[in-house]
């Protein structure tokens, strides 16, 4: 990302003061293809501009509070509680879902898996 693009982001940031946004237009830069349509922007990047700073500064930290302290002039309690006020305002990913349900059956028909499995396999997908 060059240095404009960054501020241009933060004034995106400031101006929709945390509302939600749809991105209709996305241009590549090298290409100068431009696709259109409805893109709803990554979570950190609907994060405050100053949420947007601090958790930035955390990985660069690499999640060291006491360094966070130092560097915001803050105590313990108040980098876990910002971090948790974030933390909580986030959808996490789930690493390892259910296997889609063709999956299940093929294993099931190959006999990788007894119907039992396949059975709680399923269930756990519902």
């Amino acid at each position: 990302m060059i240095r404009s693009d960054i501020h241009d982001w933060q004034a995106l940031t400031r101006l929709t003061a945390g509302q939600a946004f749809v991105v209709e237009r996305v241009r590549l830069v090298e290409t100068g293809i431009a696709i259109e349509g409805a893109f709803t922007p990554p979570q950190l990047a609907r994060l405050s501009a100053e949420d947007q700073v601090f958790i930035a500064a955390f990985l660069r930290s690499h999640g060291s509070i006491k360094e966070m302290e130092q560097v915001f002039g803050v105590s313990y309690p108040t980098i876990k509680a910002r971090l948790s006020r974030i933390a909580a305002g986030l959808d996490f990913i789930d690493t390892s879902p259910a296997p889609p349900r063709a999956e299940v059956l093929d294993r099931l028909a190959q006999g990788e898996i007894s119907a039992e499995d396949a059975i709680a396999a399923l269930e756990a997908r519902a």
